[in-house]
């Protein structure tokens, strides 16, 4: 008869290897926003490929959910799971309406703010998608967790830098009130893989 550490290990796995993917996701979701906003509009049609991997980030969040409703013991605190995989999908989601009001708003040019922040993103979720695989042996992971800090700080100066230029040139409201709504996306996105960075070194300590 199997003992209950190797009934229980296949079930451990999948949840690492959940997250795991949700980090991978979460990179090509924000690669391609930072491609998309290098070279708007041109590479507009880059939003359907973000789309996608929204889409994946919802299929993902389903299956761990799936897998806590079905795994009487899991391998870290079901809280954790939830709290963490919710982040997840928040980076992505954000990501995703930052793309979306590219197209939505009719935007023909991209500031250069929200450039930087595409690229402060995008490094971002390297940190956090690093942090991911380290996780499954409960690995130091600080050195992603201060690099994401930094990234965040990076983003709230880029951010603060955008506001102050949408009205100091005489923009348009009409043309400030969309710019805003982006860089509030963008800002978001960045908060969260702070916040995702965070959790995972939450996780770690708790079960090293």
């Amino acid at each position: 008869m199997p003992s209950l550490a190797a009934i229980l290990a296949p079930n451990e796995r999948e949840y690492f290897d959940l997250f795991e993917r949700a980090g991978a996701n979460l990179v090509r979701a924000a690669d391609l926003l930072n491609e998309m906003l290098a070279d708007f509009p041109e590479r507009g049609h880059l939003a359907r490929e973000i789309l996608l991997c929204e889409q994946e980030g919802d299929q993902i969040t389903h299956d761990v959910i799936k897998q806590l409703n079905h795994t009487f013991v899991t391998p870290i605190d079901r809280e954790d799971i939830y709290e963490l995989v919710s982040v997840l999908d928040d980076i992505v989601d954000f990501t995703e309406e930052v793309a979306d009001y590219l197209g939505l708003y009719k935007i023909e040019a991209p500031m250069e703010q929200a450039q930087r922040l595409a690229a402060v993103l995008a490094q971002a979720a390297r940190q956090v998608a690093e942090a991911l695989t380290h996780m499954r042996g409960f690995k130091d992971i600080s050195k992603y967790t201060v690099e994401a800090h930094r990234l965040e700080n990076e983003g709230d100066r880029i951010v603060r830098e955008a506001v102050a230029a949408l009205f100091d040139g005489g923009i348009d409201p009409m043309v400030v009130i969309r710019w805003k709504d982006i860089f509030e996306r963008l800002e978001n996105a960045i908060d969260s893989t702070e916040r995702a960075a965070y959790i995972i070194e939450g996780i770690v300590i708790k079960n090293a």
